[in-house]
């Protein structure tokens, strides 16, 4: 067997998120058929993350065991191939070793999330970012997401569904700024809760809406109840930006 470490970029707005589903189409399935169709290897994807369904990714890291051994270039077209018209492709392909796991292996994994702050719909953006309407003032996001960084229990932030162990988790950076009509959200850490970047985004921008300060944030924080949550972001603004692995530049 030989195994590959996969880029993957994907629009999720037409998927159930990123792991199979029972209930729907997954980013996962149409990989595992693009392969099946490719080479006739049953496999089973691994991923350095998990997406909501509508959340899209620039450069997710998955893995997947191949019996026969084919260049990273020949895998890459070929499942590229199969893959259309599904809005998902390979970016990069590279063969690594038996014990590399894109989950396992990864010691850091980022985030972005796209708010379109004007009063005007979204056209071409649709489905790609959230557009809130109310004036954002980021400088007092930022501020605010300080009080975010760093190792807490983030029960607040966790969706009732999260399947992680512990609440406990290091945000090792946090950052809001804009860019014209634009307001970003850049998170950073080693490993993430279910729902837990959308859910800081979304008390972020109440901060930004002046509906709240940076003591209410402090406040939901602590109190470790998912009742004390302001709002949920929707997904569709939600990026996974990169994996990152030991001995990578």
């Amino acid at each position: 067997m030989t195994r590959y470490a996969l880029t993957l970029e994907f629009d999720g707005t037409p998927f159930m998120g990123l792991q199979r589903q029972t209930h729907g189409p997954s980013v996962q399935q149409a990989v595992e058929e693009a392969v099946f169709a490719f080479c006739g290897d049953e496999v089973r994807m691994q991923s350095a993350g998990r997406t909501d369904a509508g959340v899209h990714a620039y450069a997710m890291r998955c893995h997947i065991d191949l019996s026969k051994e084919w260049t990273p270039f020949k895998v890459t077209e070929a499942v590229n191939a199969h893959l259309r018209p599904h809005p998902v492709a390979i970016t990069h392909c590279e063969i690594v070793p038996d014990d590399w796991h894109a989950r396992f292996s990864c010691v850091r994994r980022s985030y972005i999330y796209r708010i379109c702050n004007r009063r005007a719909p979204l056209t071409v953006e649709r489905n790609r970012a959230w557009q809130v309407p109310q004036h954002l003032n980021e400088d007092l996001m930022h501020d605010a997401a300080q009080v975010l960084v760093g190792e807490h229990d983030f029960t607040t932030f966790r969706s009732v569904n999260c399947q992680s162990q512990s609440p406990v988790k290091t945000l090792d950076r946090l950052e809001v700024y804009r860019e014209n009509e634009w307001v970003f959200v850049e998170a950073e850490a080693r490993s993430f809760l279910h729902h837990q970047v959308r859910s800081m985004v979304g008390c972020l921008a109440y901060v930004g809406m002046e509906r709240w300060d940076k003591a209410r944030v402090k406040q939901a924080l602590e109190a470790r109840d998912r009742q004390a949550l302001g709002l949920n972001a929707p997904p569709y603004g939600l990026y996974f930006v990169e994996a990152q692995y030991e001995n990578e530049t």
